[in-house]
């Protein structure tokens, strides 16, 4: 008996190796969120007190993966901004006995990121993600369990959406953006009567 498992064991083993070893030769590699500039460096992440915590702690893990250089508000020279968060759970389809058999969750936050000096890198975006999952009314706790695992993943989404939206504020971009914040407030100025 020991010697089958042995074998059985063997070739799980050896499975894995060839399936290893053809996914990389193919050139497969795992998915991952684009690189943030360390032009945004050092950044500081402030959500407001209706964000989830899972969906900031997601996002700081995400940026602690890419090597990003976090501090608090006071000591960074970016701020990204999470707020005016949003959940919502609808039934999508219907039993014939007109109870909920599916149901679509839906997650939406704004951010906005801007410099120490108070100039709009990306302004306020709305980002969302959402989920649908069946219902099943005689096994309500392991569908409970799945809803919130799926919120889980939905706050991972909407973190990898916010590192998406960073990677485009490369060195050369950001001094664009300031250049352009720049001149609209040279030419704002006349207008006001400002200097």
């Amino acid at each position: 008996m020991s010697r089958h498992s042995a074998l059985k064991s063997s070739a799980r083993l050896m499975l894995t190796a060839v399936m290893a070893a053809l996914l990389g030769g193919c050139g497969f590699q795992l998915r991952g969120a684009p690189p943030v500039s360390s032009a945004l460096e050092p950044l500081a992440v402030d959500c407001s007190s209706q964000v989830p915590d899972t969906l900031c702690r997601s996002l700081r893990e995400q940026l602690n993966l890419g090597n990003v250089r976090m501090a608090p508000l006071a000591e960074a020279d970016y701020i990204l901004r999470l707020k005016n968060f949003e959940r919502d759970r609808r039934a999508s389809a219907i039993t014939a006995q007109a109870a909920a058999a599916e149901y679509t969750l839906r997650h939406s936050v704004d951010l906005e990121v801007i410099s120490a000096d108070r100039i709009p890198m990306v302004g306020t975006t709305r980002l969302t993600t959402s989920e649908s999952y069946r219902y099943d009314e005689t096994n309500v706790l392991a569908r409970q369990r799945e809803e919130e695992t799926l919120r889980q993943q939905m706050d991972d989404r909407l973190a990898q959406q916010v590192i998406f939206r960073l990677a485009p504020l490369t060195p050369q971009r950001i001094d664009a953006i300031r250049a352009d914040y720049q001149r609209e407030q040279e030419a704002d100025a006349p207008a006001t009567g400002q200097p």
